[in-house]
């Protein structure tokens, strides 16, 4: 462990350490993509979490909480007030599911089809603004290698 004399003035501060590791690499990245989604998503009163449920229920109609919990790793207790938002907002409703009578399938009102669209092509721009420094190919690896970091976690 190296040492310090206490009168050592640190012109260059040595960082290899820790940029040598996955998660902070992934961390910086996060804290530069989710400060900019965080104010464009404002307009929509949407943060990161509601984002991705709302873009899940867009695109898997009928989808169930048990569904939603076990895609992103919610706890159901998390996820309760946050469909209860969406659909006090008038985003989502919930409805008799066709295959399971205890439980309930998540879908967007017009309304909320209309909003969530918006948002997205938001976050697709952001998305373009913030990979701007990446090819097409080196985009799609670096998607698919962080994929393989959090999927095989499961």
């Amino acid at each position: 462990m190296p040492t310090t004399r206490p009168d050592t003035a640190i012109d260059q501060i040595d960082t290899r350490f820790l940029e040598s590791l996955v998660g902070y690499n992934t961390r910086r990245a996060t804290l530069v993509i989710i400060g900019s989604f965080l104010e464009k998503m404002a307009v929509f009163d949407l943060r990161p979490v509601d984002f991705s449920v709302a873009c899940l229920i867009l695109h898997n109609p009928g989808i169930t909480s048990r569904q939603l919990c076990a895609t992103l790793g919610l706890l159901p207790p998390n996820l309760v007030g946050l469909l209860n938002a969406l659909v006090k907002r008038g985003l989502i409703t919930r409805r008799p599911h066709p295959n399971d009578g205890r439980a309930l399938g998540l879908h967007p009102t017009p309304d909320g089809e209309k909003l969530i669209r918006k948002a997205e092509k938001v976050a697709f721009a952001l998305e373009a603004e913030s990979a701007a420094g990446l090819t097409p190919t080196e985009r799609k690896t670096l998607i698919r290698l962080l994929q393989k970091v959090y999927l095989t976690q499961n």
